[in-house]
């Protein structure tokens, strides 16, 4: 855990830990996420496709989509 300090500006420096963490540097964007009373950091995906590609694998049976595409025919 590390702790940043909010300027008069309303500016906060990413602490060391957490850049690397992300994987970020000076000038990269990231993902602001505010989930309740809590704010998560994340890296933003060079490609949005690519970061969501496969997340639903496994998410429905084996035969459903083959299922599905006999019921089309």
């Amino acid at each position: 855990m590390a702790e940043a300090k909010l300027s008069a500006k309303n500016q906060i420096v990413i602490p060391r830990e957490a850049r690397l963490a992300l994987k970020v540097k000076a000038g990269d964007k990231i993902l602001v996420v505010v989930r309740g009373d809590r704010v998560i950091l994340l890296q933003k995906p060079k490609a949005f496709h690519a970061a969501i590609r496969g997340l639903a694998k496994g998410m429905y049976g084996d035969d459903y989509l083959a299922k599905e595409r006999e019921s089309w025919e």
